[in-house]
């Protein structure tokens, strides 16, 4: 199937979309609300865990065991700047574990669990795998999920880490800036040629928590991002909080009541909040705000204007106007240059932000795609390229890093000194590999870190240690190659090591063999010319762009070469051997490691099955619950089932089905998913009857009639057959009389059964069901069909005409070829 496994996920901070790529083009999936997003939010009970809607749905009843916010808790340390300062918005208890990391406190089946954002985060990527698979029917696998351009590595691997243990295969995390882009460009035949000046696009993604505005430069058949700036610290969550703090100051002045310090009502005064700055994008006359039974038993009311909005917000709206400043500073781009400003993004509806946009670029921003679904649908369409069951346009997508990296390694006992490098620039081309060469005798590590203004406190990246490396027999350092990464995830790594050994054979060739042989012995062993610019990258990456460095000093390649070349005729010489040993890598980086996924895994798995059994269980009880009212209406009236069942029997059925509504909701409220079906099939047992009674006399006098229309026509054919009617002719007289003896049959066994039905009482089972009816009817038919609608006999063939007569017409035919017949 084209459709198995195609889809993009677009993982936002409040809520999240789902797109799958089809034959007919990219389509975004409803959830089982029929929404199209589905809220980032997890919550616990007794019984199960509620995800997605029904979670958000509940979150003021449980505000404890509702967790959301999952994407700023990421990959991060309780005592994270960040994660203090998030957790002031955050209801659930969060606390610190042993290792530093964050640990949320719920309670879940009736006990007290402690689960790491990442495994709730698994959560909900389980419940959008189910939505996804119900929709597509068919299991889903592979993936594209997005990521903020800001994440840095640890949160990206942390993302992979709740991936896998939800047990879906991510073929990329893509940023959201790229995504957006390639849903622009992809649907775009107008791009320019690629020997052409580029087409130049600014794209503002303002959402629910952060801003990214990007640059962009397409071409026909690709795209490239110029450069992304970030502020991971405002979005239209920020625009809430001001509103609700100046609502709540409000409030404590006209009400004497303070919403700040009730955890509840803030929730409830944030919701409100949303709607109002909602309606003030399309509206700016005054809004009222209107909240019944907010707190303390009191109502409250309020009003605002879009100015008032905008005038609270002031600070908010100058760092937006500085992002996207940066972001036309980093592009190198002029005004001029640009040809659209593309907005996207739920706070981008705010007509401040348009007003800013406008400013800065001087361009009205375009809409040209859908603000809220561009992201998925962006992942959904890398997903399909990536795929090999989809065919999709040829696209070439270069991605950029964010933050600048730098390599820092120590000196070695050999007299290298300790070195740092910058390997990856800001705004650098993904995915990319690069070579670094060094002269070791023994094991050594490499540190990636960042630099720069970088949203992570830590700006360590990891420390790979290079191992099993042995000096030359001359105790001498040996080369070691070592490949810096930033793959499709944007994740950097170590990945791969080797040891390049040199060894002297003797040997007596001519400079003719030399000069064909060292090339390909380069070639065999994987050794290249000095600047090395051409190295393969890992399988099914693109664009295959690699450079090296050499690190430390050695010998000049380029004189080795030449030493190759020199000489006349033939004479003994020494010739280098190469050979290419992978070295093995400790990568000590952030992450859960192989045991604890699993574990996670086999945890999530289990609490799949509790979900199911308890979702089963409840289905149960509905299905019981509902039988009982049901049946108690229909046989409490004289119109439905009352009649078909004695006044004894039916108070008797009414006061079970009464003291079986008591049990659901007092004993019976947490029972067994089999007690509910014993119960319900004995419960059938007495209504079913009843029930079948109604049935039978609602269909018995169509079925009548239908059997004496029947008669009434076999009565018909036996007159003509009597009047010697030319189209029964040929029936026998013996066939005449088997018709006749069967009319009489039904017709008699009809009246019998039409007067035994008639005084027979409805509260009893009928003396002749619909199904005997039907089977004497069939009977009949049979009979009288199979005479009645038997063909005549065929009449004799004419005699064959003499053929010499018609030989002669053809002869005559030949000879007059212009006298032609026309059919």
């Amino acid at each position: 199937m084209a459709a198995m496994s195609v889809i993009g996920i677009d993982l936002g901070n409040e809520s999240c979309y789902i797109a799958v790529a089809k034959a007919g083009g990219i389509e975004t999936i409803a959830n089982d609300y029929s929404l199209r997003a589905t809220p980032s939010y997890v919550a616990f009970s007794g019984k199960n865990r509620i995800l997605g809607v029904a979670a958000k749905n509940q979150q003021v009843t449980n505000m404890k065991n509702t967790v959301y916010g999952l994407k700023r808790l990421l990959g991060r340390k309780f005592r994270d700047p960040h994660v203090q300062q998030e957790m002031q918005w955050l209801p659930f208890n969060i606390l610190e574990e042993k290792n530093g990391n964050i640990g949320i406190k719920v309670n879940y089946l009736n006990e007290e669990h402690i689960f790491s954002p990442e495994q709730c985060l698994a959560m909900l990527l389980t419940k959008l795998k189910d939505t996804a698979s119900v929709a597509l029917q068919t299991p889903i696998n592979d993936c594209v999920i997005s990521v903020p351009s800001y994440f840095t590595n640890n949160e990206r691997k942390a993302l992979l880490d709740s991936a896998s243990i939800s047990g879906l295969n991510v073929l990329r995390l893509f940023n959201e800036t790229t995504a957006t882009a390639l849903s622009y460009g992809i649907y775009k035949q107008d791009l320019p040629a690629p020997e052409e000046k580029p087409r130049n696009v600014i794209f503002v993604d303002c959402g629910y928590a952060s801003l990214q505005v990007f640059a962009c430069a397409f071409h026909k058949g690709k795209l490239k991002m110029l450069a992304t700036s970030s502020d991971p610290y405002l979005g239209g969550r920020d625009v809430d909080r001001l509103l609700a703090d100046h609502f709540c100051a409000e409030f404590q002045k006209k009400y004497h009541i303070d919403a700040k310090n009730n955890a509840r009502a803030y929730i409830r005064l944030l919701a409100e909040v949303e709607k109002i700055k909602k309606q003030m994008s399309a509206n700016s006359t005054t809004l009222p705000l209107n909240i019944e039974c907010f707190m303390n038993d009191k109502d409250v009311k309020s009003e605002m204007k879009r100015t008032d909005m905008e005038a609270l917000s002031t600070g908010l709206f100058q760092r937006v106007e500085d992002t996207m400043r940066k972001c036309l500073e980093q592009s190198g781009l002029n005004v001029a240059e640009i040809h659209a400003v593309e907005i996207v993004g739920g706070s981008s509806r705010i007509p401040a932000i348009k007003q800013l946009i406008e400013k800065v670029f001087q361009k009205q921003p375009s809409t040209t795609l859908n603000q809220d679904e561009a992201v998925s649908r962006g992942c959904a369409l890398q997903c399909a390229m990536l795929s090999p069951a989809v065919r999709v346009r040829e696209f070439s997508v270069t991605d950029v890093q964010n933050y600048p990296i730098h390599l820092a390694w120590e000196a070695s006992p050999g007299g290298e000194p300790a070195g740092d490098i910058e390997v990856f620039p800001a705004n650098h081309a993904v995915p990319f590999s690069k070579m670094l060469s060094f002269y070791r005798t023994e094991a050594f590590s490499v540190k990636a870190l960042y630099n720069g203004n970088v949203p992570y406190p830590d700006h360590n990246i990891g420390t790979w240690v290079v191992k099993d490396i042995r000096p030359t027999n001359d105790g001498k350092p040996q080369k070691v190659k070592v490949k810096a990464r930033i793959n499709l995830h944007g994740i950097m790594t170590i990945s791969s090591a080797a040891l390049i050994e040199a060894k002297e054979a003797s040997e007596v060739e001519s400079p003719e063999n030399d000069k064909q042989e060292v090339p390909q012995q380069q070639q065999q062993n994987g050794e290249q010319q000095p600047q090395e610019n051409d190295a393969p990258m890992e399988g099914g990456e693109a664009p295959p762009q690699q450079q090296s460095a050499e690190v430390g000093s050695g010998a000049s390649w380029t004189k080795k070469i030449s030493a190759w070349f020199s000489g006349d005729g033939e004479k003994e010489k020494k010739k280098k051997l190469v050979k290419s040993v992978d070295l093995p890598i400790e990568a000590l980086t952030f992450g859960f490691s192989n045991v604890e996924i699993n574990k996670f895994t086999e945890q999530e798995f289990k609490m799949i099955a509790s979900d199911k059994q308890e979702k089963e269980r409840a289905d149960s009880r509905n299905a019981l619950e509902e039988y009982v009212y049901e049946l108690r209406g229909k046989v409490s009236s004289d119109d439905d089932l009352g009649l078909y069942i004695l006044d004894s029997d039916k108070n008797q059925l009414i006061k079970q089905l009464d003291e079986m509504e008591n049990w659901l909701y007092e004993e019976g409220e947490d029972c067994n998913k089999q007690v509910y079906i014993d119960m319900l099939a004995e419960l059938k047992s007495k209504g079913e009857p009843v029930q079948q009674r109604k049935i039978e006399c609602d269909l018995r006098p169509a079925i009548v009639e239908d059997f004496a229309r029947s008669l009434q026509l076999c009565m018909k054919a036996l007159e003509l057959i009597k009047n010697k009617d030319q189209k029964y002719s040929h029936l026998t007289d013996e066939e005449v009389v088997k018709v006749d003896q069967a009319f009489q049959d039904s017709y008699r066994w009809l009246e019998v059964t039409r007067a035994k039905l008639g005084a027979a009482p409805k509260h009893l089972p009928p003396p002749i069901t619909i199904a005997q009816i039907r089977q004497e009817k069939c009977n009949f038919d049979n009979i009288v069909n199979a005479v009645l609608n038997k063909p005549p006999p065929k009449a004799p063939s004419p005699p064959k005409e003499d053929a010499k007569p018609q030989q002669e017409q053809n002869e005559k035919k030949e000879q007059n070829p212009d006298n032609m017949e026309w059919s």
